[in-house]
């Protein structure tokens, strides 16, 4: 059976666990690896796939590797403001994307990278772990169904020590990563609240705190989504233990979860607590990779695809918006595949 030909765009850090995951999996073949760097790119091979074979052909030019590699898909890892163009020359190139969050940091760009995809017939994945977990999947089957009644409020926070994490590095650096803590490791949570609530953004107040940085590191948001449920989110970039928490308050019940990585749930009912939800794990994949390579071979829908993406783009434009003005703000929608 041939194998997927999967190419990585960015090789920095967080794309070793997409190499843990994909070097094992038989369908795939990691085939060429990217970075503006050779020497980055070569020691990233030596780090993670050191005794992968056939080695990976190495580049520093996008174009040349999707010329001279034909990778049938590029998992792209770049700095937040580059991957509109990244994903949009992959696309031009016939590749299915795995974007790491966020997809893009502009709602008319995730509007036209939506519509490209939708032309190209390709598939398109952000890299969210909560949503490919069985608890999310259940969560979400629970929303639609209105098993506790309807959902009404969401809450929830993460907090993390990013502002000292990221210091003097691109994440703090507007032109680069488009924003701060709410785009970076907020982002998870977000993905959690819109892909579950499975609304478009009607309106955001938000409250940012910069520390005197050029980005965002503490952020208070309050939203109301097109179908009238409530959130009241906290993300913090300055708080030293990393944690979050999520609840979903429906008429008939409450859900707890953890909006970060989805790892426990607590489902009640009434006023009763459920001992044992009827989680099973065929409500989830593995990992957002294997959803994507599930996704290119037919067998499966992918997760968090770009319907996702225009949603937190909606919330994200209005966060800034918000927080530019100190009043509410609405997105500026369009009509969208």
């Amino acid at each position: 059976m041939a194998k997927v030909r999967v190419a990585f765009l960015g090789t920095g850090k967080f794309m070793s666990a997409h190499a843990q995951r994909l070097a094992p999996h038989p369908e795939v073949e990691i085939c060429a690896l990217c970075d503006v760097d050779a020497h980055i790119a070569n020691t990233f091979i030596e780090n993670h796939l050191k005794d992968y074979t056939p080695r990976p052909a190495v580049f520093t030019a996008p174009a040349r590797m999707y010329a001279e590699a034909a990778p049938d898909a590029v998992f792209i890892a770049t700095p937040h403001t580059l991957h509109f163009e990244h994903g949009m020359q992959a696309l031009a190139a016939g590749c299915h994307i795995y974007m790491e969050k966020p997809m893009v940091t502009s709602l008319d760009h995730a509007y036209r990278l939506a519509a490209e995809v939708e032309n190209a017939g390709k598939v398109l994945v952000v890299g969210y772990n909560s949503t490919c977990t069985p608890q999310f999947g259940y969560l979400r089957q629970l929303i639609r169904d209105k098993t506790l009644g309807p959902l009404e409020m969401v809450s929830g926070f993460l907090s993390q020590d990013w502002l000292r994490l990221t210091t003097g590095r691109w994440r703090q650096d507007p032109a680069l990563s488009g924003g701060g803590q709410a785009y970076d490791s907020g982002a998870h949570l977000l993905a959690s609240l819109c892909w579950s609530v499975d609304a478009e953004v009607d309106s955001v107040f938000a409250f940012v705190d910069k520390h005197g940085t050029a980005v965002d590191i503490n952020s208070c948001l309050a939203i109301r989504f097109d179908n009238g449920v409530l959130a009241a989110i906290a993300i913090s970039g300055n708080c030293p233990p990393a944690g979050t928490h999520m609840s979903f308050m429906f008429d008939g019940g409450r859900v707890d979860i953890n909006g970060w990585t989805g790892s426990w749930i607590k489902v009640w009912k009434g006023r009763e607590e459920m001992p044992a939800p009827p989680i099973t794990p065929d409500m989830g994949f593995e990992s957002p990779d294997h959803n994507f390579i599930d996704a290119i071979l037919g067998r499966a829908a992918p997760r968090t695809g770009p319907h996702c993406g225009i949603i937190q783009s909606q919330l994200m434009d209005a966060v800034y918006e918000s927080a530019r003005t100190g009043k509410p703000a609405s997105p500026k929608k369009q009509q969208h595949a």
